[in-house]
């Protein structure tokens, strides 16, 4: 059996890698680069291009609370930035213009607020003043909550409920009052987010207008400025027909009688900022309040809002903003309800300033290049 012998590096070896050590780089030639078309170094990078999308998309999702609150506070503050604009171009500056946007927005929240704490306080009251009456009511057959519950055992019942589903119940309230808890820290940050955004507007765009290419940019910053106009018009439209939903129903209650007109009104003037369905939802609901009055006056409050929105689909928004957004009719249906079912309410809040801005987009690129090509 034979072992191989361990052969010593000769002198001239030696001298070789002597003389390659005082190359650059002092470790010899490099090899050749790699063929980026080699089937593995494709398979690798395609592998890593689909493993960031995957990881990318998993972002999104787990963060898709935030980005909402994140999309909805730059939205807000894209529509108050043109109020902001004026007052600068009157020598305002922008950090005391901001503050006088700000106490308007908190001006108009606290208006809502001492409007609604009153009637229901009021009305929480009356309730645990009368839970005594009705108990007693419960138990005399010739009144009419006797004769109910004689006939359909509503006491029984209720005592049944709460001894079967009590801890379902009170786990109901816990679950209502965490509902409410987060959507005042929503709402708070929001408002918080608002207040950044609208300071620094001015530097948000001037960032997202140097992610464009230098030979491109111009042509990028008026789509831009464009896109932001249409929103700060569209909002501003929208608060304005708002009011006037407001102001139309605080005086239609007011002639007829329907309680607490303030409080309905400034809720069908929030609920008109959701466009299309929002002064809907709110007529339905002050129809059912207006038959606390009558039959009658129930059914022409239902007939009031039918005509007004008809009044306001067709007269009135194609004036206030109808020249700002420039949106059909029917897309502005289709994306408040695609919009809808995306993001729920934000989704409606946004769909119109953003197919607005997908029609600029597709109307000065795609179609331009598709007209010449």
């Amino acid at each position: 059996m034979t072992v191989a012998a361990r052969v010593p590096a000769t002198p001239m070896a030696r001298s070789e890698a002597k003389e390659a050590g005082t190359r650059p780089g002092g470790l010899g030639r490099p090899g050749r680069p790699i063929n980026r078309r080699s089937p593995f170094f494709i398979g690798m990078a395609g592998a890593a291009g689909v493993a960031i999308t995957i990881a990318l998309l998993e972002l999104v999702i787990r963060a898709r609370s935030v980005l909402e609150l994140i999309g909805l506070a730059l939205f807000i503050a894209a529509g108050l930035d043109p109020v902001v604009s004026w007052l600068t171009r009157r020598r305002v500056p922008r950090w005391a213009a901001v503050v006088i946007v700000l106490l308007a927005l908190a001006g108009a929240i606290g208006t809502f607020i001492a409007a609604a704490i009153p009637p229901l306080a009021a009305q929480t009251s009356n309730l645990i003043a009368d839970l005594p009456r009705y108990a007693h009511a419960l138990q005399n057959h010739n009144s009419e909550l006797g004769r109910l519950n004689a006939k359909y055992h509503i006491e029984q019942n209720l005592s049944h409920l709460l001894a079967t589903r009590g801890s379902s119940l009170i786990g109901g309230v816990v679950g209502a009052g965490a509902l409410i808890l987060g959507t005042l820290t929503s709402t708070l940050v929001v408002l918080v987010l608002v207040v950044y955004f609208l300071a620094g507007m001015v530097q948000i765009k001037q960032f997202f207008y140097r992610l464009a290419p230098d030979s491109r940019r111009a042509r990028v910053i008026l789509l831009g400025d464009d896109i932001f106009a249409k929103v700060g018009e569209f909002v501003l439209g929208n608060v304005a027909t708002s009011v006037i939903a407001g102001l139309g129903t605080y005086l239609w209650m007011l002639a007829f009688g329907i309680p607490y007109p303030i409080l309905l009104a400034l809720f069908v003037a929030l609920l008109d900022l959701i466009p299309v369905i929002g002064s809907t939802i709110g007529g339905a609901v002050v129809s059912l309040v207006a038959l606390t009055v009558s039959l009658p006056v129930a059914i022409a409050t239902l007939a009031f809002y039918i005509g007004y929105r008809l009044f306001e689909d067709y007269l009135l928004t194609p004036r206030v903003m109808g020249s700002a957004v420039k949106v059909p009719a029917v897309v502005s249906v289709v994306a408040v309800l695609v919009g809808g079912a995306l993001l729920g309410i934000v989704g409606a809040l946004v769909a119109i300033p953003v197919a607005a801005a997908l029609r600029l987009l597709l109307e000065e690129i795609m179609f331009r290049r598709l007209d010449h090509s």
